[in-house]
């Protein structure tokens, strides 16, 4: 099977990449500057806001199969989905309401940890409104709306907490979860205006949303279980160890997830891509996307880790230092799983298999759950680390058999570096050695 030969150049693949990964690169140093605003709170505040941010993370998760929905119509069916996206705007108004009620009501009833939800309710009604409709700019390859949804959020709500501190009511955790709300709120509004004011979301038609429930209820639970593993360990840490161990380990989690930076942005920029009908091209494009992020995050982690060891306690403080054994052991299951956002765009947008994804984010998520439950009463955030790495690397195994047979090609040949980036390696090498591209 020809894998090479039918999908795009390698230089239209990394141009889009770079474009994507400096987008994401801008909202992860505007994020960073939050985490170190509240990091500087105080670890127990860092824990609060920690499992803030995780709930919301969950919520918006669970939501998330309309915009997958919305971008593989455009993608791989080239259809116009004015019917369905007027009908998720409504749905997701809907469920909005919904889980306004049900925050309002954990943060009365839960433990002074989730007391904080109490903000996020007041957002919650639009909440669902940006995840989804980026499926229009998604299903499209369009970069610069996905650029505007991304940075939006961290944006305004650094600038809601720069508000507080004019007006001498900054400094603490509520004027952070009030500016977070309020931006939420303000981005989901601009959101559904551009989707209106651009034609895209036509007349509801509740039968286009029924038509596409099973494939978005399945990757709404793909994308919840998939969250839940990579934030399993920060509840079960909050529940074993209290707030201030939380704050710690959610500084760890957070380096760590850094360097899906770099994975997530080859796959958004070959998403489109990997949707198109052609299958050998589809193919030949998600091993490359695999192949790639996995080789660039195992050559940053050691850079990521040396970084952190630097800046982490001189920055936030002594106090977070113990983040540090806990991100080496976090760094190498993170670095092999960057190659599932590209299986996972492969069997969604493409085969049209999101059951895939669902069983192997069940997997790790299960795996995780188990042993984090077993070590993390007996060794702490160590504990909580070593079942993140070990769930992984367990599913990313599971993962490369049953991507390969899927596609048909050998299970060498997932890990066997792609042609075009063997060639586009060398070509970088040579060009870095002052010699010319061919010998």
């Amino acid at each position: 099977m020809p894998l090479c030969g039918a999908s795009p150049p390698m230089s239209r693949l990394a141009r889009d990449s770079l474009v994507n990964l400096v987008s994401r690169l801008a909202a992860v140093a505007l994020g960073l500057a939050l985490t170190l605003y509240t990091a500087r709170l105080g670890t127990a505040q860092q824990g609060a806001f920690a499992l803030f941010v995780a709930v919301e993370s969950v919520l918006i998760a669970l939501s998330s199969g309309f915009g997958v929905a919305i971008a593989r119509e455009l993608s791989h069916r080239r259809a116009q989905p004015g019917a369905l996206v007027g009908a998720t705007l409504l749905a997701c108004l809907v469920l909005g309401l919904c889980a306004a009620g049900g925050l309002w009501a954990v943060s009365r009833q839960a433990g002074p940890g989730y007391a904080t939800l109490a903000w996020l309710a007041l957002a919650a009604p639009v909440l669902f409104l940006p995840g989804n409709l980026s499926g229009l700019w998604l299903g499209r390859g369009h970069m610069l709306g996905l650029t505007l949804l991304m940075l939006a959020p961290p944006t305004l709500t650094l600038a809601g907490i720069g508000v507080a501190h004019a007006a001498g009511v900054g400094g603490t955790l509520v004027a952070v979860l009030a500016s977070w709300a309020l931006a939420r709120v303000a981005v989901g509004l601009g959101t559904a205006m551009a989707a209106w004011r651009g034609g895209w979301a036509g007349r509801p038609r509740w039968g286009a949303l029924a038509d596409q429930g099973r494939f978005v209820a399945v990757i709404g639970l793909t994308n919840l279980v998939s969250l839940l593993n990579y934030k399993a360990d920060l509840f079960l840490v909050e529940h074993f160890m209290g707030l201030t161990p939380t704050g710690v380990y959610s500084i760890a989690v957070a380096v760590a997830e850094l360097l899906w930076l770099i994975s997530s942005a080859v796959t958004t920029a070959a998403y489109a891509r990997i949707g198109a009908p052609d299958r050998e091209a589809a193919i030949a494009l998600t091993l490359r996307a695999m192949q790639g992020s996995v080789l660039l995050l195992v050559l940053i982690s050691p850079v990521l880790w040396l970084a952190a060891a630097l800046l982490v306690p001189p920055v936030l403080g002594e106090a977070y230092r113990p983040a540090l054994p806990v991100l080496a052991l976090l760094l190498p299951g993170v670095a092999l799983f960057g190659a599932a956002s590209a299986l996972s765009a492969w069997f969604t947008n493409h085969a049209g298999r999101p059951q895939v994804p669902a069983a192997l984010a069940t997997l790790s998520l299960a795996i995780n759950l188990v042993v984090s439950l077993l070590a993390i009463p007996r060794w702490g955030l160590m504990g909580g680390a070593c079942a993140t790495t070990l769930s992984y690397g367990v599913t990313m195994a599971v993962a490369t058999v049953w991507f390969a047979r899927a596609a048909g090609v050998p299970v060498s040949r997932v890990w066997r570096l792609d042609t075009a980036w063997r060639d586009w390696l060398v070509a970088r090498s040579r060009r870095a050695a002052g010699r010319p591209d061919t010998p």
